[in-house]
């Protein structure tokens, strides 16, 4: 097994690879599902600002609670491999809905297939250019997205690393501290 799986046993590897997997599967559901064909106004505003509120929330009480984990390093990839796709999740929606009520916002019109691929290509830096936000409103989007991907990949992932990095000391010191035979 590679060293992030050094410690593990193959049953708790198998549980936090399921269970991210349906977690992740029923988010893209809920996109696909959701009733986003609702009129554009200041909740859509206030939906992603609370979302990246809830989202920032989720992350902190994860660093503490993977700091404080007898496996950290799994931890910190699970809620890795569920932030990130929530995250994505969340912009297209709002995409959606700005394409949905406003027609122009967008270089073509976005389907929800159509709102998540954008999101993915803003999110890694490719810009095929397909599709471009051509209204200030989602230019600004974009730009809180642009904002938020560096944040996340920058200050969340140095955060979780650091969590893992205080419980695996947590666990050597605790080694060191026992009465040797």
């Amino acid at each position: 097994m590679s060293g992030v799986w050094v410690g593990h046993g193959a049953r708790e590897l198998v549980v936090a690879l399921l269970r991210t997997l349906v977690t992740v599967a029923l988010m893209v559901v809920a996109y696909y599902l959701a009733p986003l064909d609702r009129a554009l106004d200041v909740r859509i505003g206030l939906w992603l600002g609370t979302g990246l509120v809830a989202l920032g929330s989720a992350i902190a009480w994860q660093v503490r609670a993977i700091a404080a984990s007898h496996t950290p390093r799994l931890r910190a990839a699970e809620t890795i491999a569920v932030a990130l796709p929530l995250m994505l999740l969340l912009f297209a929606e709002v995409y959606l809905l700005l394409a949905h009520n406003e027609p122009g916002s967008f270089s073509q019109p976005l389907s929800r297939t159509g709102a998540l691929y954008f999101t993915m290509t803003v999110f890694a830096t490719v810009g095929f250019g397909d599709i471009a936000p051509l209204t200030d409103r989602a230019r600004v989007v974009t730009m809180v997205q642009m904002a938020v991907g560096l944040v996340a990949v920058g200050l969340v992932v140095r955060q979780l690393l650091g969590a893992v990095e205080k419980a695996v000391d947590r666990k050597e010191s605790s080694r060191d501290e026992r009465p040797r035979a």
